[in-house]
């Protein structure tokens, strides 16, 4: 009984008692026989007076087979159990007054991206931001968290192993450990590439065992970072490779996508193509959300609705409604109003099938980049077809062959997106967002050792940049800070900032506070310019300017900011009214950049700031 998760917590026992001391959540423990204590039995089994499973799960994506109405996955977070309990049930409030059974993603996203053993400081920043920690998941069911409305966590990236044994023990039915196989939303990360997908491997090790339901992997971050929707397909059907040599039933597999809302033709393409391919027995499809909607409910509900009609045409089992998304993580009063919204929208969408030629012309492109590649992180002699993908043909390979072949393509840049940010890949493809709205090759920069006959590239055109010339005198530093994996919106400042002339030393994501303003000390850096999407700025941007204080450069070198000043819509309104009253000193940053800003005000800032250096 369980043998491999007991295997998994004694080899990492190092990392699972790590994972207890940072959240105060009580793990499994290692006796002296070599036995674990300390572990639930596998679902089902009953939590907090109801019966849970990943079944649960399952039953709801096979209604929504049945009725062509997507079951609605809602995202709502909170930092303590009982304010999550609270904003909950005003969303299941208005569900239940639809008469509607959710699938409740519960926000965690921060402490889930580095391991506990390695990167515990920059989680102890991060505690209680960024959605609810692990000691609250636990709380929280007991309060009576999901009794009605099935949930899953945020399992994804260094350590979603720990993550998931955690969400065991609290009672949760599903986990998102996707993705398994790319570098998580471009995030620099405490571990390397190759321990990045052996811990996925384990993670769904532990969820087979224990009939935990998974959302395997996910087309949406790939997506989110400049990939095509072949090559994340591809990236999901070797995950569910994995899957299936852990032992896991089709029935508690997911795979999770984006829609656009652009072209409802290119989202039907892509979801049939997933659905004609993919052994998952469900499809959780997700609103694209770099569109820049307006940060007002009404009208972002408008831009959200496009995308529902995508989800219902398409045969979505599950889709997640949006709320104010652009500003922080909603309350539960308005994520039911998104649910309302979505629900209209479901129920008087005709239930009609789009027959356009341009459909399947795209889904075979679709197919045919996915087949290629995967075909070719397996060094197969001949392409692979879809009917060839069967259960049989991954218990072909065991899982250290499997792990060793995916490792060594996305090394070898086979497997490849523009913004991925895994310090041990080849970063070498450009992608182009066409007018129609799909993302197709630059000509030249498809991914390596794949045929350029297989994979689709732009007919628009397109000017691939040079190296970008360093033309104006100032070195600016920039970085997230605290544990913050997010990196789209600096590496959107980053490229506009290099093209306008200046160097730029670029960290990544996820970098202490001190560490950025040493790094800012050592290269005489003009500026630093640092983010957190988590809403810690209050907490963390002081500590860089206080550092660079201490280091004597605070007075000749500016600090500015982006991200996210609070995680609470409700208080992010309120931090944005003190900056117009009071201006930035509150935050100790020269000037700050908040989400939707043009780079061009930045630049025109640095250039503003800069013009003595320049003019010297």
């Amino acid at each position: 009984m369980q043998e491999k998760t007991k295997e998994i917590i004694i080899a990492d026992h190092e990392r699972v008692r790590a994972y207890e001391k940072i959240f105060n959540a009580p793990m499994p423990e290692v006796t002296k026989d070599g036995d674990v204590s300390g572990l639930p039995a596998p679902y089902p089994r009953v939590v907090a007076g109801v019966e849970r499973s990943g079944y649960r799960i399952s039953e709801l994506a096979q209604k929504a087979a049945e009725t062509g109405i997507p079951v609605q996955n809602p995202i709502l977070g909170r930092n303590t159990a009982q304010e999550q309990l609270a904003e909950s049930n005003d969303m299941y409030a208005a569900a239940e007054k639809l008469g509607l059974t959710l699938f409740h993603f519960v926000h965690s996203e921060a402490t889930r991206h580095i391991d506990p053993l390695d990167g515990a400081e920059l989680i102890e920043q991060s505690r209680g931001k960024g959605g609810i920690t692990p000691m609250g998941e636990r709380e929280f069911v007991q309060l009576g968290g999901g009794s009605k409305h099935p949930m899953r966590i945020n399992a994804t990236g260094d350590t979603p192993h720990l993550s998931i044994i955690n969400a065991l023990i609290a009672g949760f039915d599903g986990t998102d450990i996707g993705p398994v196989i790319h570098v998580h939303f471009g995030g620099r990360g405490i571990h390397d590439y190759r321990t990045k997908v052996l811990n996925g491997y384990r993670a769904l090790q532990i969820c087979a065992e224990n009939n935990m339901h998974v959302q395997t992997d996910s087309h949406k971050h790939l997506n989110n970072i400049g990939g095509t929707d072949g090559m994340a397909l591809a990236m999901c059907l070797l995950s569910e490779g994995l899957a299936v040599l852990a032992g896991l039933p089709q029935k508690l597999s997911a795979l999770q996508m984006n829609v656009g809302g652009i072209n409802v033709l290119a989202d039907l393409a892509v979801m049939r193509a997933f659905k004609e391919t993919m052994w998952s027995s469900s499809l959780i499809v997700v609103p694209e959300t770099f569109q820049n909607p307006p940060a007002d409910l009404i009208a972002e509900q408008a831009h959200f609705a496009r995308m529902a009609i995508s989800a219902r045409l398409g045969g979505a089992n599950f889709y997640r409604p949006k709320a104010a998304e652009s500003v922080g993580i909603p309350t539960g009063a308005s994520m039911g109003k998104a649910i309302w919204a979505t629900q209209n929208v479901f129920e008087n969408t005709a239930p009609i099938e789009i027959k356009d030629p341009f459909i399947q012309l795209r889904k075979e492109e679709i197919i045919t980049e996915a087949m290629a590649v995967v075909s070719s992180v397996l060094k197969l002699p001949r392409m692979l077809q879809p009917q060839d993908i069967t259960p049989d043909f991954w218990r072909g390979y065991n899982a250290e062959e499997l792990i060793g072949l995916i490792v060594a393509a996305g090394k070898a840049g086979v497997m490849d997106c523009p913004r991925a940010g895994g310090w041990d890949l080849k970063r070498s493809v450009r992608t182009h967002r066409d007018k129609d709205g799909i993302r197709r090759y630059v000509p030249g920069f498809g991914p390596a050792a794949i045929a350029p006959e297989k994979v689709a590239f732009t007919a628009e055109p397109v000017t691939v940049d040079k190296p970008a010339q360093i033309t104006k005198k100032g070195k600016i530093v920039l970085a997230t800070v605290g544990a913050d994996a997010h990196v789209v919106g600096v590496n959107v400042i980053r490229e506009a900032i290099e093209k306008s002339g200046y160097e730029v030393i670029y960290l990544r994501g996820m970098n202490l506070p001190e560490t950025v303003a040493e790094v800012a000390a050592e290269a005489k850096a003009s500026v630093v310019g640092i983010s957190n999407l988590l809403g810690m700025g209050t907490v963390l941007y002081p500590r860089v300017h206080d550092r660079m204080k201490q280091l004597g450069i605070r007075e000749n070198t500016y600090l500015i900011a982006g991200g996210r000043i609070a995680e609470k819509e409700e208080d992010h309104a309120a931090m944005e009214e003190k900056m117009r009253t009071e201006g930035t000193g509150f935050l100790k940053v020269d000037a700050f950049f908040g989400p939707g800003t043009d780079p061009v005000k930045v630049i025109e800032w640095l250039d503003e700031k800069l013009k003595e250096e320049n003019c010297s």
